[in-house]
Protein backbone atom coordinates (compact mmCIF):
# COMPACT_ATOMS: atom_id res chain seq x y z
CA UNK A 1 0.00 0.00 0.00
CA UNK A 2 0.95 3.52 -0.69
CA UNK A 3 -0.21 7.08 0.07
CA UNK A 4 -2.51 8.90 -2.68
CA UNK A 5 -0.43 12.03 -2.62
CA UNK A 6 2.90 9.76 -3.37
CA UNK A 7 1.26 7.49 -6.07
CA UNK A 8 -0.45 10.70 -7.51
CA UNK A 9 3.84 11.95 -7.93
CA UNK A 10 5.44 8.47 -9.03
CA UNK A 11 2.44 7.23 -11.42
CA UNK A 12 3.83 6.57 -14.57
CA UNK A 13 7.31 7.92 -13.57
CA UNK A 14 10.07 5.73 -14.09
CA UNK A 15 11.24 5.09 -17.76
CA UNK A 16 13.23 2.13 -17.78
CA UNK A 17 16.33 2.46 -19.67
CA UNK A 18 18.26 -0.75 -18.62
CA UNK A 19 20.57 -0.83 -21.73
CA UNK A 20 22.31 1.84 -20.60
CA UNK A 21 24.86 2.46 -17.87
CA UNK A 22 25.34 1.66 -14.78
CA UNK A 23 23.36 -1.42 -15.53
CA UNK A 24 24.54 -2.09 -19.41
CA UNK A 25 22.45 -4.99 -19.90
CA UNK A 26 22.01 -6.46 -23.38
CA UNK A 27 18.77 -5.24 -25.36
CA UNK A 28 17.27 -9.23 -24.75
CA UNK A 29 17.33 -9.70 -20.95
CA UNK A 30 16.51 -5.51 -20.93
CA UNK A 31 13.08 -6.28 -22.69
CA UNK A 32 12.63 -9.61 -20.81
CA UNK A 33 12.70 -7.20 -17.29
CA UNK A 34 10.28 -4.89 -18.98
CA UNK A 35 7.98 -7.75 -20.60
CA UNK A 36 8.10 -8.60 -16.42
CA UNK A 37 7.44 -5.18 -14.93
CA UNK A 38 4.09 -4.50 -16.95
CA UNK A 39 2.78 -7.59 -15.40
CA UNK A 40 4.25 -7.19 -11.85
CA UNK A 41 2.02 -5.93 -8.95
CA UNK A 42 3.84 -1.98 -9.22
CA UNK A 43 3.11 -1.24 -13.20
CA UNK A 44 1.38 2.28 -11.79
CA UNK A 45 4.94 3.46 -11.63
CA UNK A 46 6.78 2.33 -15.09
CA UNK A 47 6.33 4.51 -17.78
CA UNK A 48 8.43 3.41 -20.96
CA UNK A 49 11.33 1.51 -22.01
CA UNK A 50 13.69 4.06 -23.95
CA UNK A 51 15.12 2.38 -26.82
CA UNK A 52 17.20 3.77 -29.38
CA UNK A 53 15.46 4.48 -33.00
CA UNK A 54 19.35 2.07 -34.21
CA UNK A 55 17.77 -0.81 -31.86
CA UNK A 56 14.41 -0.60 -33.52
CA UNK A 57 15.11 -3.51 -35.82
CA UNK A 58 17.08 -6.34 -32.92
CA UNK A 59 13.90 -5.14 -30.56
CA UNK A 60 11.62 -6.85 -33.02
CA UNK A 61 13.00 -10.19 -32.47
CA UNK A 62 11.61 -10.00 -28.66
CA UNK A 63 8.23 -8.21 -29.70
CA UNK A 64 6.51 -11.58 -28.95
CA UNK A 65 7.40 -10.84 -24.90
CA UNK A 66 4.30 -8.58 -25.00
CA UNK A 67 0.71 -8.53 -25.66
CA UNK A 68 -2.15 -6.27 -26.85
CA UNK A 69 -2.81 -5.75 -22.84
CA UNK A 70 0.94 -5.52 -21.86
CA UNK A 71 2.22 -3.69 -24.94
CA UNK A 72 5.55 -2.40 -25.19
CA UNK A 73 5.81 1.48 -24.46
CA UNK A 74 8.68 3.24 -26.12
CA UNK A 75 10.73 6.14 -25.50
CA UNK A 76 12.28 6.55 -28.56
CA UNK A 77 16.14 8.00 -28.33
CA UNK A 78 17.08 9.61 -31.77
CA UNK A 79 21.27 10.34 -32.76
CA UNK A 80 23.28 12.65 -31.40
CA UNK A 81 24.49 15.46 -33.82
CA UNK A 82 26.61 18.23 -34.50
CA UNK A 83 24.54 21.08 -35.65
CA UNK A 84 20.78 21.58 -37.14
CA UNK A 85 21.06 20.58 -40.66
CA UNK A 86 22.25 16.72 -39.71
CA UNK A 87 19.89 16.74 -36.88
CA UNK A 88 16.76 17.40 -39.29
CA UNK A 89 18.46 14.76 -41.31
CA UNK A 90 19.10 12.03 -38.22
CA UNK A 91 15.33 12.93 -37.26
CA UNK A 92 13.85 11.99 -40.50
CA UNK A 93 15.75 8.40 -40.42
CA UNK A 94 13.95 8.53 -37.06
CA UNK A 95 10.32 9.41 -37.80
CA UNK A 96 10.59 7.10 -40.80
CA UNK A 97 11.45 4.88 -38.34
CA UNK A 98 9.21 4.96 -35.54
CA UNK A 99 6.71 5.05 -38.47
CA UNK A 100 7.54 1.60 -39.69
CA UNK A 101 8.10 -0.07 -36.48
CA UNK A 102 4.76 1.41 -35.39
CA UNK A 103 2.76 -0.20 -38.49
CA UNK A 104 4.57 -2.87 -38.38
CA UNK A 105 4.10 -4.09 -34.57
CA UNK A 106 0.44 -1.67 -34.33
CA UNK A 107 -0.95 -3.86 -31.50
CA UNK A 108 1.85 -4.59 -29.83
CA UNK A 109 3.98 -1.44 -29.56
CA UNK A 110 3.34 2.08 -28.59
CA UNK A 111 5.94 5.11 -29.14
CA UNK A 112 4.45 8.02 -27.27
CA UNK A 113 7.69 9.71 -26.81
CA UNK A 114 11.00 10.87 -28.75
CA UNK A 115 14.37 12.00 -27.63
CA UNK A 116 17.37 13.28 -28.65
CA UNK A 117 20.25 16.02 -27.96
CA UNK A 118 19.80 19.17 -29.32
CA UNK A 119 22.67 20.90 -31.39
CA UNK A 120 23.78 24.66 -30.29
CA UNK A 121 22.76 26.37 -33.31
CA UNK A 122 19.52 24.84 -33.37
CA UNK A 123 17.01 28.22 -33.67
CA UNK A 124 13.55 29.00 -33.69
CA UNK A 125 13.50 28.22 -38.02
CA UNK A 126 15.05 25.17 -36.75
CA UNK A 127 12.54 24.59 -34.36
CA UNK A 128 9.96 25.10 -37.11
CA UNK A 129 11.46 22.58 -39.73
CA UNK A 130 11.48 19.53 -36.98
CA UNK A 131 7.95 20.28 -35.91
CA UNK A 132 7.14 19.51 -39.35
CA UNK A 133 9.58 16.46 -39.65
CA UNK A 134 7.45 15.12 -37.03
CA UNK A 135 3.82 16.29 -38.46
CA UNK A 136 1.60 13.30 -38.31
CA UNK A 137 3.02 11.19 -35.54
CA UNK A 138 1.40 11.17 -32.18
CA UNK A 139 3.84 11.51 -29.84
CA UNK A 140 5.87 14.37 -27.41
CA UNK A 141 9.43 15.22 -27.83
CA UNK A 142 11.71 15.98 -25.22
CA UNK A 143 15.05 18.13 -26.37
CA UNK A 144 18.51 17.45 -24.57
CA UNK A 145 21.10 19.99 -24.17
CA UNK A 146 24.06 20.57 -21.94
CA UNK A 147 22.45 21.92 -18.30
CA UNK A 148 24.32 24.95 -18.37
CA UNK A 149 22.00 25.97 -21.65
CA UNK A 150 19.14 24.74 -20.00
CA UNK A 151 17.34 27.92 -19.40
CA UNK A 152 18.23 29.16 -22.91
CA UNK A 153 16.62 26.45 -24.61
CA UNK A 154 13.97 25.79 -22.40
CA UNK A 155 12.95 29.95 -23.49
CA UNK A 156 13.46 28.90 -27.08
CA UNK A 157 11.25 25.65 -26.90
CA UNK A 158 8.80 27.84 -25.15
CA UNK A 159 8.40 30.47 -27.85
CA UNK A 160 8.21 27.76 -30.12
CA UNK A 161 5.69 26.23 -28.90
CA UNK A 162 3.47 29.50 -28.45
CA UNK A 163 3.83 29.44 -32.33
CA UNK A 164 2.76 26.53 -33.21
CA UNK A 165 -0.75 23.53 -32.60
CA UNK A 166 1.00 20.82 -32.65
CA UNK A 167 2.18 18.95 -29.57
CA UNK A 168 4.54 21.12 -27.08
CA UNK A 169 8.88 20.47 -27.36
CA UNK A 170 9.66 19.26 -23.76
CA UNK A 171 13.06 19.09 -22.27
CA UNK A 172 14.92 16.61 -21.26
CA UNK A 173 17.60 17.54 -17.97
CA UNK A 174 20.31 14.98 -17.38
CA UNK A 175 20.69 14.76 -13.84
CA UNK A 176 23.48 12.27 -13.41
CA UNK A 177 26.13 9.61 -14.42
CA UNK A 178 28.84 7.43 -13.62
CA UNK A 179 31.07 9.74 -12.72
CA UNK A 180 31.13 12.51 -10.40
CA UNK A 181 31.44 15.22 -12.98
CA UNK A 182 28.09 13.93 -14.37
CA UNK A 183 25.54 15.34 -12.04
CA UNK A 184 24.62 19.05 -12.25
CA UNK A 185 25.00 21.17 -9.30
CA UNK A 186 21.50 21.96 -7.29
CA UNK A 187 21.42 25.38 -8.56
CA UNK A 188 21.68 24.55 -11.90
CA UNK A 189 18.92 22.00 -11.73
CA UNK A 190 16.62 24.92 -9.71
CA UNK A 191 17.37 26.78 -13.12
CA UNK A 192 15.79 24.50 -15.03
CA UNK A 193 12.89 23.97 -12.87
CA UNK A 194 12.31 27.23 -12.40
CA UNK A 195 12.19 28.19 -16.16
CA UNK A 196 10.09 25.02 -17.21
CA UNK A 197 7.63 26.09 -14.89
CA UNK A 198 7.65 29.19 -15.50
CA UNK A 199 7.12 28.85 -19.36
CA UNK A 200 5.07 25.82 -18.93
CA UNK A 201 7.67 23.55 -21.39
CA UNK A 202 7.02 19.87 -20.01
CA UNK A 203 10.31 18.26 -18.71
CA UNK A 204 11.57 14.78 -18.05
CA UNK A 205 14.69 13.60 -16.48
CA UNK A 206 17.39 10.78 -17.08
CA UNK A 207 20.71 9.29 -15.25
CA UNK A 208 21.23 9.42 -11.40
CA UNK A 209 17.95 8.98 -10.08
CA UNK A 210 18.46 5.36 -8.51
CA UNK A 211 17.25 6.46 -5.08
CA UNK A 212 14.26 8.53 -3.55
CA UNK A 213 16.46 11.23 -1.43
CA UNK A 214 19.68 12.86 -1.82
CA UNK A 215 22.27 10.80 -1.15
CA UNK A 216 26.20 10.41 -1.13
CA UNK A 217 27.07 7.04 -2.98
CA UNK A 218 30.42 5.64 -3.38
CA UNK A 219 29.79 4.40 -6.40
CA UNK A 220 30.23 8.01 -8.07
CA UNK A 221 32.14 9.30 -5.33
CA UNK A 222 29.56 12.27 -5.22
CA UNK A 223 25.75 13.47 -3.90
CA UNK A 224 23.54 11.93 -6.12
CA UNK A 225 20.21 13.62 -6.46
CA UNK A 226 16.80 12.27 -5.09
CA UNK A 227 13.90 11.57 -7.18
CA UNK A 228 11.79 12.49 -4.73
CA UNK A 229 13.63 15.90 -4.24
CA UNK A 230 13.35 16.40 -8.04
CA UNK A 231 9.71 15.37 -8.28
CA UNK A 232 8.68 17.38 -5.22
CA UNK A 233 10.56 20.37 -5.95
CA UNK A 234 8.84 20.24 -9.60
CA UNK A 235 5.68 20.16 -8.49
CA UNK A 236 5.95 22.59 -5.03
CA UNK A 237 7.88 24.90 -7.26
CA UNK A 238 5.53 25.20 -9.93
CA UNK A 239 2.25 25.53 -7.27
CA UNK A 240 4.00 28.24 -5.67
CA UNK A 241 6.00 29.63 -7.98
CA UNK A 242 9.07 29.04 -6.18
CA UNK A 243 12.53 30.86 -7.09
CA UNK A 244 15.83 29.27 -7.52
CA UNK A 245 17.01 29.50 -3.75
CA UNK A 246 13.92 27.72 -2.81
CA UNK A 247 14.05 25.48 -5.35
CA UNK A 248 17.76 24.37 -4.87
CA UNK A 249 16.92 24.01 -0.57
CA UNK A 250 14.47 21.13 -1.72
CA UNK A 251 17.10 19.37 -4.06
CA UNK A 252 19.50 19.66 -1.42
CA UNK A 253 17.70 17.79 1.46
CA UNK A 254 19.17 14.88 2.74
CA UNK A 255 16.97 14.17 5.35
CA UNK A 256 14.05 11.60 4.63
CA UNK A 257 11.61 13.13 7.06
CA UNK A 258 11.13 16.37 5.36
CA UNK A 259 9.15 14.41 2.71
CA UNK A 260 5.46 13.66 4.20
CA UNK A 261 3.00 11.87 1.92
CA UNK A 262 -0.52 11.72 2.64
CA UNK A 263 -3.60 10.73 1.20
CA UNK A 264 -5.05 14.05 0.34
CA UNK A 265 -1.54 16.06 0.08
CA UNK A 266 2.59 15.53 0.04
CA UNK A 267 4.25 17.94 2.48
CA UNK A 268 8.16 19.18 2.04
CA UNK A 269 8.60 21.18 5.61
CA UNK A 270 6.01 23.96 5.97
CA UNK A 271 5.60 23.52 2.05
CA UNK A 272 2.30 21.47 0.68
CA UNK A 273 0.07 20.68 -2.11
CA UNK A 274 -2.89 18.65 -2.89
CA UNK A 275 -3.15 15.45 -4.89
CA UNK A 276 -5.29 16.55 -7.11
CA UNK A 277 -2.66 19.45 -7.98
CA UNK A 278 0.08 16.93 -7.99
CA UNK A 279 -1.78 15.15 -10.82
CA UNK A 280 -2.31 18.26 -12.54
CA UNK A 281 1.32 19.59 -12.24
CA UNK A 282 2.42 16.09 -13.28
CA UNK A 283 0.88 16.72 -17.35
CA UNK A 284 4.02 18.69 -17.45
CA UNK A 285 6.54 17.16 -15.31
CA UNK A 286 6.66 13.25 -17.02
CA UNK A 287 9.06 11.47 -15.99
CA UNK A 288 13.06 9.92 -14.83
CA UNK A 289 15.08 7.68 -16.99
CA UNK A 290 16.70 4.72 -14.40
CA UNK A 291 18.37 2.07 -15.87
CA UNK A 292 16.95 -0.09 -12.98
CA UNK A 293 12.94 -0.47 -11.85
CA UNK A 294 13.59 -2.52 -8.95
CA UNK A 295 16.04 -0.22 -7.04
CA UNK A 296 13.66 2.87 -6.60
CA UNK A 297 11.22 0.34 -5.56
CA UNK A 298 13.47 -1.25 -3.02
CA UNK A 299 14.73 2.17 -1.44
CA UNK A 300 10.60 3.14 -1.16
CA UNK A 301 9.77 0.13 0.95
CA UNK A 302 12.91 0.75 2.65
CA UNK A 303 11.54 4.19 3.61
CA UNK A 304 8.23 2.42 4.85
CA UNK A 305 6.52 4.34 1.58
CA UNK A 306 5.63 1.16 0.25
CA UNK A 307 4.41 -1.57 2.58
CA UNK A 308 3.81 -4.42 -0.43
Amino acid sequence: MFAASLGALLAHSIDYAGIFPPCSLALEPALQNQARYVRDPDPWMLNNFVLPVEKFDAAAESISLFDREHPLRISALGAKTQNADEFIGKLKIAADKIRSFSADHFDLVSISQLEMPLPQDVNLESLARIGLTLKGLELQAFWETPVDSAEKTIALLAEHNLQTSAPPFGYKLRTGGVTADAFPTSEQIARALVGAAKHRVPIKFTAGLHHPIRQFRDEVKTKMHGFLNMLGAAVLGAEHEWDEQQTSEMLEDENAASFLFGDDSFAWREWKIGTGQIKARRKLIISFGSCSFDEPREDLRALNLLTI
